[in-house]
């Protein structure tokens, strides 16, 4: 692929770029205006021009590209994420954990909750002690420095060496959040709650040194009909998981169709839409710093057993140590869900991020992840808690992407021929 490439020869021949991979927004069939290919019948209706996706830079993906692979264990409950007092000794322990794949997503929303409850269960007390330092505990100590009170993080491990260092990184507000039919009757109203108040505070790290938030495109590419491949992915889900996402619809931009030629994508179906994206290792790093600038403590520790929560200087405690709880407290509600993430070399203007024939990718600063599900998306990772690595799965989601990519070509090349 060129890397300097000449904007008016861009204009003049977007079709032929198109078969290189590198796409504008403004990219048509040949021969057809696209004001024209919206008119066929059965067409989907033209974009304006000020809605056209940007450029499309197409990854990379050659096995030796694949410069890590990490599995996490996701803390899934299926009455979902666990906020309650428990007291334990004269200590006070507020439980902050279990929020399955939208750790990061709902981080402040919960934070919030779960200082606000500790402050009501210990009034006046200013001394609190976090334990755990992945997404849930990092935004519940500087949520508790923001509202007046002295911090000191435990933590067995501490960026980037805690679980949710390995997430996908994008925002998933109800991803394994619950069951349907078990979570409580008034859990969708708390769960809103909690998105709403962790996508606002998103907005005021944008812009931030090092991207640590930021919007992305992302697609959904689909070769047969989306009702189809709606019915198929229903019947891979055993387990009916809570969908909460229709009463935030006013929060992002929604999927919407885009005409034939727009993308380089050679599936019959793309749908785009935009998103928030952590990127992890930038973020968690300005959490931190944030915390200790701000004269918080980690101390490296690691829990056996609740009794050693009271023995604790700090009386006051806010737990929040994940999938860790489930050992820590014998709390057998907490059931893991294994995912593996395969990680390519980070490549410039690779931003973008899309869903196809089971492989979820997404292009960060820090790499671009992919993420394949096997068909069974969730299912295949419930319940298993081996974390070692497989090699073998990280390469066919990038042999997923080969195939991806090795299709734009031909189809590119005859569109040019018509």
């Amino acid at each position: 692929m060129p890397r300097d490439l000449n904007r008016r020869a861009f204009l003049q021949g977007s079709a032929a770029l198109t078969g290189m991979g590198l796409v504008s927004g403004c990219a048509k069939r040949a021969g057809v205006p696209l004001a024209a290919q919206a008119t066929a019948p059965g067409a989907v209706a033209a974009l304006p021009f000020y809605d056209m996706p940007g450029p499309i830079v197409p990854i990379r993906a050659d096995m030796d590209r694949i410069f890590r692979i990490t599995v996490c264990l996701r803390p899934f409950r299926a009455a979902g994420p666990r906020l309650e007092v428990e007291r334990i000794a004269d200590a006070t322990v507020v439980h902050n954990y279990g929020h399955g794949g939208s750790g990061w997503s709902l981080s402040w929303g919960a934070a919030d909750q779960a200082v606000r409850t500790a402050m009501q269960a210990a009034p006046g007390t200013r001394d609190v002690a976090v334990i755990g330092c992945g997404a849930i505990g990092l935004t519940a100590a500087l949520t508790a420095q923001r509202m007046g009170l002295n911090v000191t993080i435990y933590a067995k491990e501490r960026p980037p060496y805690v679980r949710s260092s390995r997430a996908t990184g994008q925002w998933t507000p109800d991803s394994r959040i619950a069951l349907a039919n078990v979570a409580a009757p008034d859990f969708a109203q708390r769960w809103e709650q909690m998105a709403r108040f962790s996508f606002g505070m998103y907005q005021s790290y944008l812009g931030s040194p090092g991207s640590p938030i930021e919007w992305t495109d992302r697609y959904f590419l689909e070769d047969p009909p989306a009702a189809t491949a709606g019915r198929a992915a229903e019947q891979a889900e055993e387990h009916q998981f809570a969908r909460y996402r229709n009463r935030i619809a006013d929060l992002t931009p929604q999927w919407k169709n885009l005409p034939a030629g727009v993308t380089p994508f050679p599936t019959k179906s793309v749908r785009q839409s935009s998103t928030l994206t952590f990127n992890v290792a930038s973020y968690s790093r300005q959490l931190m710093q944030e915390f200790q600038i701000a004269g918080g403590r980690v101390e490296t520790r690691e829990f056996h057993s609740p009794g050693e929560l009271a023995q604790l200087t700090q009386k006051l405690v806010i737990h929040c140590t994940g999938y860790g709880a489930r050992a820590l407290f014998a709390d057998e509600s907490v059931v893991p869900v294994r995912g593996q993430i395969a990680w390519l070399i980070p490549q410039e203007g690779v931003n973008y991020a899309f869903f196809y024939n089971g492989l979820n990718v997404v292009g960060r600063r820090d790499g671009i992840v992919i993420q394949p599900d096997n068909g069974r998306g969730d299912e295949d990772g419930w319940n298993r808690t081996d974390e070692e690595p497989d090699r073998a799965e990280a390469e066919g989601g990038v042999r997923i992407l080969q195939e991806l990519y090795g299709r734009m070509k031909p189809a590119a090349a005859r569109r040019g021929n018509a």
